[in-house]
Parts: C-alpha cells; structure tokens; sequence
C-alpha cells in the first residue's frame, strides 16, 4: 500500500521531523554529558541533586534519540502500528517536558541551596583533600569569586584562619603582590562569594535553555500533528483497499 498525493507529502514531513529530533537528541546527550563533567569539576556538590539536571537532559536526550529513529522507520514503511506509537510515545514526551518545566520554575530556589551547601562543604575540606582544593580554586579563578558566600567564609578554616588570608585563587587577575591572599580587601582579591556568581552565570544562560526547549517543543507538536495525519491516510488506505 502507497501513499498518494498530500499524504507522500505528510510523510516526508514526518520523516524530516524525526531528522530534527534525532539531531535534537543527540546534541541533549552530549549537552547533558557535557553539564556533568562540568558539575563534576567545579560545582563540587555534595548532594544527588547536583547530578538531577544533567541526568534528566541525557535521559530525555537518549529517549528522543530512540523515538525517532522509531517515528522514521514507521514513516519510511508506512507501518500504522510503527507511526501511532511514535505519535503516542512524542505526547508523552512532550507531557514530560511541560511537567518538568514547571516543577523546574517550582524548585528554582534548591538550586541556590545546593550551590551554597556543597561549596560551604568544600571551604570545609580544602585543606584536606588535594582534588577539591584544586577544584575550587579553579572555580575561584574561573568565575572570579571567593569562598561560599563571600571571601569571609575562609577566616573561619584552617590555615586561613591563624593569618586572616585566603587561598591565592581568590587573588584578582592583575594582582603582581606575593601577598595579595593576606589581610584581603576589595582591592586586592575578588570578594564576591562564589554562590551567588554561579547564579548568575545559571541564569544568564537560563534564556538560552529556554528558547532551545522552546524550539524542540514546536517542533515536537508539529511532529505531534504530521503523525496524527499520517496514521490517518495510512488507515484510509488500508480501508480502501
């Protein structure tokens, strides 16, 4: 059984619209990848929820990556089984990203908590563990900020506290003293706490996120509705015949 007419028509759509969500799942795979070993290096989490996000981005990127190599093979065979569960599996996708999307605005606020808790966690034990006292000095470094919530928080941790210094990555990037760590001001070391400029750094690129979720949800609705029109035709056919 063949397709005719606007139908041939539908179905290349809804084979160029799985294109787009296949490309569209593997670049979450890689984004998601990509926000772990970032997380990994500099966030220094503590808790699970550091790994949520990322998680969640990999994991909806390998369930799109599935679904339309799916919704091609049914388009390309013009199987009605093939295509309806493709049609069935991208309503709940796209169910699952209007869910996540809202609880997502709900629990904004535990991102600033889990932030705060795991750099509180690693001020604690930089002295004592080689591979977070490289990572947060990196971090220091990167994002141009001291300490938790600000350069303060190091006074209270040993060997900062006998001296009243801060780690040498806390310095500002055109500092030319040796002592520039020791009884910091604003004019010797970043004092913005480390915190609240990752946040800000989230949230500038927050927009970014939101359009590219934006874009992948018009597209899914109009994968939504192809699919709709093609099992439609294919089921005409079958009638037909």
């Amino acid at each position: 059984m063949a397709l005719e007419g606007g139908m041939k028509c539908v179905k290349f759509l809804v084979f160029f619209f799985n294109f787009l969500f296949w490309l569209c799942g593997v670049a979450l795979i890689v984004i998601g990848i990509l926000v772990q070993i970032d997380l990994n290096k500099t966030l220094i989490m503590s808790s699970a929820s550091a790994s949520g996000a990322p998680i969640v981005i990999i994991v909806v990127g390998v369930v799109i990556f599935f679904v339309s190599f799916f919704g091609c093979c049914g388009a390309s065979k013009e199987n009605y089984c093939m295509v309806t569960t493709f049609a069935i599996l991208l309503t709940c996708i796209f169910l699952v990203e209007i869910a996540a999307a809202i609880a997502g605005y709900i629990f904004k606020d535990k991102v600033r908590t889990a932030l705060q808790v795991g750099l509180e966690d690693a001020v604690r034990k930089y002295s004592n563990d080689s591979l977070i006292r490289d990572t947060m000095d990196e971090l220091q470094k990167t994002y141009s900020c001291c300490g938790a919530q600000n350069y303060t928080d190091w006074f209270d941790v040993e060997p900062f506290e006998s001296n009243h210094s801060v780690p040498r990555s806390c310095c500002l990037a055109n500092a030319t003293t040796a002592t520039c760590n020791i009884n910091p001001t604003s004019a010797t070391i970043n004092v913005r706490g480390c915190a609240d400029s990752v946040e800000t750094w989230l949230k500038k690129h927050i927009v970014i996120v939101a359009a590219v979720a934006l874009g992948i949800a018009f597209f899914e609705l109009l994968g939504i509705v192809f699919a709709c029109c093609l099992m439609k035709g294919i089921r005409s056919g079958y009638e037909v015949m």
